[in-house]
């Protein structure tokens, strides 16, 4: 075998296809992969933007192990790609989204970057032309994107990177000029590096296959780094090992060792390192100490590390903090969640236990990285920022100024985002904070306001559980509209009323008592917010009415009470984007849409913040460079009679639409295929699908208090068993009770948002969209049960094919299934059975292989 590090363009130039074979299983890189790899490029990006290119380091991707195919004449070389297809089909989709991302503002470049990644420049023709070919199952969606056919960016995996990579570009770029993704297209060539391993004639490639993917647990990133330590430790390494590591290891877990690692080195400057990087970077870092100071150096710095361990404790365990108030604020530092807030956290910690620092300028400088990450997401700031600005900040802190003040300075600084008075303000008054965020944050800012009122007898959220409830309901009965129908002005319909007013802040409260209040008129919920132990349902019990003025009022409250919970940046000239931040969340969102779906100007309205339905179409209709904006209709499914192409194209919106595989009745576009609000949102923020349609962080808990699931969406609830009961009466009541003993067990409901209102159990194994796993969807009007094979390939414990080919198999022994999938391809495949199997003795084996899957799961 023969290895050589290389770049990718080096990699690609030249006739050259590369070709995924049969025993390689499908694309299957998700969303997580995708952000990963494009924080890597946009880091390679930055350093070809500040010139120094020759002297960093490029970063690396990994190996790519490939088998030579021998040459037929007048072809192309082709080679089989044994290991490393995942990243180099990624790569390829990035350059599609590249070019078609550079087409809409310059054709000359597009095409260049198309010959340049993407096809073989001779004049091949058919398959000999395209530099990659992937599996079978893959290749349709694959060759769309390439060749820029209106299929490309589908709702399959591939469709879903060339679509990640098309928003992140528009988020990027909003403007659209070749000066601000020149470098990401350097950086693309030249600074992503991988080492092709290329096997030889006596090489048999399935057996490098099989030992490149059957190698056991890899070792983790704390493994390796103690590997590292204890080599460079001959005479102290015992030593070293009984009085530091082992006790700072057996504190701290692998995990948290690891994050220590990272931290270790953002402390350090380090600020883009990752925690995939954290060997790497310590490695480095390490040697320069050995070769300066020897082993009594490397001894020094792990006594020191040791130390931020213990630092690092309070931050995962804010019990361990001695100072009450400090304590206080790492809780809600935690119940923030995320990662974010470590940098400076421990950075903090340091300077009191340092003594540079006291206790109370630690406080205050907490209490602003607090405000700084509650005022973006109330102003709907956009998040993927939030990670690298406070990974910087104790680097770039100013030292001769008091913590608290340069903390204060730092995030206040240009492009921080850190949200005004008045901006906070405005956002409270107007947005659809339903929408934002995810279902943690939105009650972590409620719980806040309640506790604001200081109460002689505070509710323990710790042991109560509330849910967030819209006081006017979502679905407003006549009672409401006749209410709203009082304050229009201007001609202004309830029905617009409700929809500007229905999901902001001041027409949301926590609640226990949820299912009571459902969507009864106000004075049926006077009386139960009456009695609540919360003082802010108390005050809303005291309104006479509720309508626009009443929410608007509460609105100017809670935002009086947030100027003063939350701290303001110091006033600055910061440099703001010529375009609001919800015209960037429209653009992201719209290059999301996926090809064969549409979406309507209220339902853009809803999940960016952008205003009315009539204010999108106006942006829409001035903007040529927003992505997909044909995707969007009316309300009905109509276009709109004002549309026009901005290239003078001559087809209809109608026609663009139906190649790209949306179906009509009549005049409307298929309901089926309409993304709406919940969508949207879902397509930009990662897990906010699960968030929100569910009821907002309401759940059982298990054993240690932790939320184990959350309740379900009364509305698509009853939507789904509607449509259940409408298309299959004589199933209905079988599949319900099934669906309730799932919960009874253990289980939760997840709805979908389309307009057919699908149905999936689902169990929860851990935190976040990855931590929940699901065997089936039911989708009632359609009368399918499909079975997510390619989902599950990706989840614990169903990586193993063993487990989905016996999941296959007990489906397949119910009566009237037959699930026709080889185990080969199991991992890409969502096949379904018909939902009139779930009768009688089929639906009780299939309560068997339910119970089955629980059983494995857990």
């Amino acid at each position: 075998m023969e290895a050589r590090e290389t770049t990718f363009q080096r990699l690609i130039q030249g006739d050259n296809q590369f070709q995924i074979p049969l025993f390689q299983r499908t694309y299957s890189w998700d969303a997580v992969d995708h952000q990963r790899l494009w924080d890597d490029l946009f880091e390679q990006a930055t350093v070809c933007a500040g010139g120094d290119s020759e002297e960093a380091a490029g970063h690396f991707l990994g190996p790519l192990v490939l088998d030579p195919i021998p040459p037929l004449p007048d072809t192309v070389q082709r080679w089989t790609v044994i290991d490393g297809q995942q990243r180099l089909t990624t790569l390829m989709l990035l350059a599609c989204a590249l070019r078609d991302h550079v087409r809409g503002f310059d054709t000359g470049k597009a095409d260049l970057i198309h010959r340049r990644y993407l096809v073989n420049e001779e004049d091949y023709s058919g398959l000999d032309a395209y530099r990659l070919l992937p599996t079978q199952a893959d290749r349709p969606a694959y060759l769309a994107c390439v060749d820029a056919d209106p299929t490309a960016g589908g709702d399959d995996s591939i469709g879903a990177a060339y679509r990640f990579f098309r928003s992140a570009l528009a988020e990027h770029d909003p403007v659209g000029e070749w000066d601000a993704v020149r470098h990401i297209d350097q950086a693309l060539r030249h600074r992503l590096t991988l080492v092709t391993i290329t096997s030889g004639p006596r090489d048999n490639v399935f057996r490098i296959f099989e030992s490149l993917n059957n190698t056991g647990k890899p070792l983790s990133q704390a493994d390796l780094l103690r590997n590292y330590v204890f080599m460079q430790l001959p005479r102290l390494g015992e030593q070293v090992y009984d009085k530091v590591w082992l006790p700072m290891q057996t504190e701290l877990g692998a995990h948290r060792l690891t994050t220590l690692a990272w931290l270790d080195l953002v402390l350090h400057g380090q600020t883009r390192a990752t925690s995939s990087e954290v060997y790497q970077g310590q490695q480095r870092r390490m040697a320069k100490i050995v070769e300066k100071a020897g082993e009594e150096g490397l001894r020094d710095d792990l006594v020191r590390l040791r130390r931020l361990g213990r630092l690092l404790l309070r931050v995962f365990e804010h019990r361990r903090e001695p100072d009450a108030e400090l304590r206080a604020v790492l809780e809600r530092l935690t119940e923030w969640g995320g990662e974010a807030h470590y940098p400076p956290a421990l950075h903090i910690l340091d300077q009191v236990e340092r003594g540079e620092a006291s206790a109370d300028e630690a406080l205050l400088a907490l209490r602003h990285v607090e405000s700084f990450l509650v005022r973006r997401m109330i102003c709907r700031e956009p998040s993927h920022s939030v990670r690298q600005i406070l990974a910087a900040l104790p680097a770039a802190l100013e030292r001769d100024r008091p913590l608290s003040e340069a903390v204060h300075r730092y995030l206040s600084g240009p492009r921080r985002g850190w949200p005004r008075d008045e901006e906070l303000r405005e956002a409270i008054r107007t947005q659809p904070f339903y929408w934002q965020g995810s279902s943690r944050h939105r009650s972590f800012v409620l719980r806040r306001f309640e506790e604001s009122y200081a109460a002689p007898e505070p509710v323990d959220f710790s042991r109560a559980w509330a849910t967030i409830e819209h006081v006017m309901p979502q679905r407003a009965g006549q009672e409401w509209l006749d209410m709203l129908r009082e304050d229009a002005v201007d001609g202004e319909r309830p029905e617009e009323l409700h929809d500007a007013l229905v999901h902001t802040l001041g027409n949301l409260t926590l609640t226990g008592e949820n299912g009571r209040l459902s969507n009864h008129p106000f004075e049926r919920k006077q009386q139960i917010l009456d009695q609540s132990a919360l003082r802010m349902n108390r005050e809303i019990a005291a309104a006479e009415r509720w309508g626009r003025t009443e929410i608007l009022g509460r609105a100017e409250q809670l935002a009086d009470r947030a100027v003063r919970i939350w701290s303001a940046p110091l006033p600055a000239d910061a440099a703001h984007s010529d375009e609001r931040s919800e015209w960037l969340r429209l653009r992201k969102v719209l290059a999301s849409l996926p090809a064969g779906s549409w979406t309507t100007y209220k339902d853009l309205a809803a999940a960016t913040g952008a205003g009315i339905p009539q204010t999108v179409g106006a942006y829409l209709a001035k903007h040529a460079d927003v992505p997909n904006a044909h995707r969007v209709l009316r309300a009905d499914g109509t276009s709109s009679p004002d549309f026009s192409w901005f290239d003078g194209r001559t087809e209809s919106q109608r026609e663009a639409l139906e190649r790209e595989g949306v179906r009509f009745v009549g005049a409307a576009a298929d309901k089926a295929q309409r993304v709406g609000a919940t969508g949207l949102a879902a397509m930009v923020e990662p897990g906010l699908t699960l968030a929100s349609d569910t009821k907002e962080g309401k759940g059982a808990k298990d054993a240690k208090g932790a939320t184990a699931r959350p309740e379900v969406s009364g509305e698509r609830h009853d939507n789904f068993r509607a449509l259940l009961r409408r298309h299959r009466p004589d199933l209905a009541d079988g599949v319900v009770g099934l669906l309730e003993r799932w919960e009874a067990a253990g289980g939760w409901l997840w709805y979908g948002a389309a307009e057919e209102t699908s149905c999936a159990p689902m169990l929860r194994q851990g935190p976040g969209p990855q931590g929940a796993v699901w065997p089936v969807v039911f989708y009632p009007r359609s009368g399918s049960v499909e079975v997510v094979f390619a989902y599950l390939a990706k989840r614990e414990p169903f990586t193993r094919p063993l487990l989905l080919a016996e999941l296959r198999d007990r489906l397949n022994a119910i009566p009237g299934v037959n699930l026709a999938v080889p185990d080969a391809e199991l991992v890409g495949r969502r096949p379904s059975f018909p939902l009139t199997v779930l009768r009688g003795e089929g639906l009780d084996r299939f309560a068997e292989v339910l119970e089955w899957f629980r059983q494995q799961s857990q």
